[in-house]
């Protein structure tokens, strides 16, 4: 059995306990349940999801933008930050007519265009570890899409205590990576899976890794990153394949190349 074969959220294997799909969302969803992996169960259960985003900046864009098009029910945004211009070169779900706005406020609109059905919250504030556990409670996975190891770290400690799996992607000028967390479970071996401590004991000194506002990013990196952030969710979320617990994937824009490694819990003595 896959890390990715039984849905993360007490209670909601039953599909009776579930809403069912409308006939709108039937149509607007039917691609999805034509496919076997997912169908009407997988679709409801996206529908019933309770996801928590952080950051609607880069990574977080097309997240949000491909979540709430697959029907994730409820989707939560934590983000203390407004659009500017500079922004729109990769924060695709943000334009010119929201420059200036919260980027809560803004993705909440684009969300509400794409599909009526997703209920958004919007937490105007950093996710840090004074808020982590009120903005965490309630949600079934958190995803981190933020651009400071600060806030890796509050998301990985957060999500591991609330025991909800944490997707975790960030980008450099041309490259890109993302994981899965689920450290509170032990793997096929028996053995606990590892934390983000494992893969990143300390955070970094700062000025180690400067800024993209320093160094550049292109714009579509963020894309590619996102929309894998948002594969790994949906597979979570519905049960299918094998998330990237213990592996993490990068990508190399420049050459075209992915590539993973995998990595273990630390024995302690």
């Amino acid at each position: 059995m896959s890390d990715g074969a039984s849905f993360f959220a007490p209670g909601r294997d039953s599909i009776a306990v579930m809403e069912p799909l409308s006939p709108e969302e039937i149509a607007r969803y039917q691609r999805h349940i034509l496919l076997p992996e997912i169908g009407g169960p997988g679709q409801q259960k996206l529908k019933a999801a309770r996801v928590l985003v952080i950051g609607a900046g880069g990574l977080g864009a097309p997240v949000l933008q491909y979540l709430a098009a697959a029907g994730v029910g409820t989707l939560g945004i934590a983000d203390d930050d407004r659009v500017s211009l500079s922004n729109l070169q990769r924060q695709v779900i943000h334009d010119s007519g929201t420059i200036g706005e919260m980027k809560t406020e803004s993705a909440a609109f684009a969300i509400s265009r794409l599909n009526p059905h997703v209920k958004v919250i919007r937490f105007e504030e950093r996710f840090c570890p004074e808020a982590a556990a009120r903005q965490i409670s309630g949600f079934d996975l958190l995803i981190d899409g933020s651009d400071n190891f600060d806030t890796r770290y509050a998301a990985a400690d957060a999500a591991e205590r609330a025991k909800v799996p944490l997707v975790t992607g960030a980008v450099g000028r041309f490259d890109g990576s993302v994981t899965v967390l689920k450290p509170y479970e032990a793997g096929a071996d028996g053995n606990p899976n590892p934390t983000y401590r494992d893969l990143f004991p300390e955070i970094p000194p700062e000025g180690l890794i400067p800024a993209c506002a320093e160094t550049g990013i292109v714009g579509a990196l963020t894309g590619v990153i996102g929309t894998l952030m948002a594969m790994e969710a949906i597979k979570l979320v519905t049960g299918n394949g094998e998330p990237l617990v213990g592996r993490l994937l990068l990508y190399d824009a420049l050459s075209a190349r992915f590539d993973s490694i995998r990595y273990k819990r630390r024995r302690t003595a």
